[in-house]
């Protein structure tokens, strides 16, 4: 079979979207294909966002290629899976206009919380829900009915769903293949900011070490994708590495969920203090101390980005962090981070339990040893994280998104939303008729 993955050039103008609008390595597709191509399936990947390709060029190139199953993502790169925008806007009109004879299939956080809606706004024969990598391939070969987290309409048009979700085998995740990857259009290195000592790099890459996250934050939204903890094998990661070192990147960001969970996170640090590359990730504080801190300054860690969410202990409770640092232990680290990494960044969370006074002076008292902290950002209730639930007291249903989108605009219209969200965001149904 013949399988034609698309990542779309993306737009997200008006939007709440939280992550970062650049063009991003779509690490899902590049995985998807590896297993697409171990089953001697087809595949022709054409990223549009990092080629700036316009829906024309795009039509004629899948046209070309006559594919079976014609996939699109719902979100920009596994990296913004867990804060997506909500709008399926510009999916939805790449898939309708380029799918010529193929099956149209959707993956991503919107059709894992509502397939059925995703279903009737991008009009996408299939969704599959949770982790797509290894359940494309089973699209051609097994009975849909069978396939974890298959989502389909049957003939009589009629919602038909495998209530599994995907997940994939990391330890079968060979190193990905760049060979054919556009990798020195890349030029931009993901959390790297003007004047923090890394303004030397050259060329950026993402990869991902390993995938999904241990703790259960009220606020993170990857529970029904990417959501249990796995490592990938160290040598696979390491040939990717290899091979972007020689495609000219001197940066890599590592994608994943929580950064330094797995058993072999010290061991690939020692690797990558032998090569000509700086990396950077998110992370929690409270995973590391002062000697594998001081490990990652050796590797060449330029960029460790820390969720720290309430300034309390109690705080954190309420938000689940499930961490046993005191807020001064925190604190400390972040200093001792600060002296071994050029730019350490602690990230807080808009919270009424926090009083703003004793935020600032956490503010304060952390950038005058060289922290970065973040003003207080407000939550939105993803379908699919604990926060939905606890917000809206049911799992999602198919007005999940409208009904979030709706909360979220009504709660911070006079608070201030995020510096790195549109300031005057749109109605969904606006946001989802925009050109």
């Amino acid at each position: 079979m013949r399988y034609a993955l698309v990542n779309p050039q993306w737009n997200f103008k008006g939007s709440t979207y939280f992550g970062c609008p650049e063009p991003h390595i779509p690490l899902e597709l590049l995985s998807a294909r590896k297993f697409l191509r171990a089953a001697a399936h087809e595949v022709l990947l054409i990223d549009a966002h990092m080629e700036q390709l316009p829906l024309d060029r795009v039509r004629e190139q899948v046209a070309a290629f006559d594919p079976d199953f014609l996939v699109i993502p719902t979100a920009p790169s596994y990296l913004f899976w867990r804060c997506p925008q909500p709008e399926l806007r510009v999916p939805a009109q790449w898939l309708r206009s380029i799918h010529g004879r193929a099956r149209t299939v959707v993956i991503g956080p919107h059709g894992s919380a509502t397939p059925r809606a995703t279903l009737e706004k991008t009009g996408a024969d299939v969704v599959l829900r949770g982790e797509p990598d290894q359940t494309l391939p089973q699209l051609a070969e097994r009975p849909w009915e069978l396939i974890d987290g298959c989502c389909w309409r049957d003939d009589q048009g009629r919602l038909r769903m495998n209530e599994g979700l995907g997940v994939t085998d990391m330890a079968h995740l060979e190193a990905l293949d760049f060979s054919d990857y556009p990798v020195e259009k890349h030029a931009h290195r993901h959390h790297i900011f003007p004047g923090n000592g890394a303004d030397h790099l050259v060329r950026g890459a993402e990869l991902e070490f390993a995938r999904g996250c241990p703790y259960s934050c009220t606020f993170c939204n990857k529970t029904l994708f990417r959501n249990k903890f796995r490592e990938r094998p160290l040598n696979a990661v390491l040939n990717e590495i290899d091979q972007l070192i020689s495609r000219g990147v001197d940066y890599i960001y590592f994608i994943d969920e929580i950064f330094g969970v797995g058993k072999n996170v010290l061991a690939l640090l020692d690797e990558i203090a032998k090569r000509s590359v700086s990396i950077g990730f998110q992370s929690r504080i409270d995973l590391w101390d002062e000697d594998s801190l001081a490990q990652l300054g050796r590797a060449h860690c330029v960029s460790f980005e820390c969720g720290i969410e309430s300034i309390t202990e109690h705080g954190r409770e309420e938000l689940h962090k499930n961490c046993r640092l005191s807020t001064e232990r925190i604190q400390s680290l972040l200093i001792t981070a600060r002296k071994h990494i050029p730019w350490v960044q602690a990230n807080l969370i808009k919270t009424i339990k926090d009083d703003p006074a004793d935020v600032a002076r956490f503010q304060s008292d952390l950038r005058s040893s060289g922290v970065w902290v973040s003003e207080p950002v407000p939550m939105y209730p993803f379908p699919g994280s604990p926060l939905y639930i606890e917000t809206f007291g049911a799992r999602p249903d198919e007005q999940a998104w409208e009904r979030a989108h709706a909360y979220y605009l009504n709660l911070f219209a006079d608070r201030g939303y995020s510096d790195i969200q549109d300031q005057r965001p749109l109605p969904l149904a606006e946001l989802e008729c925009v050109s």
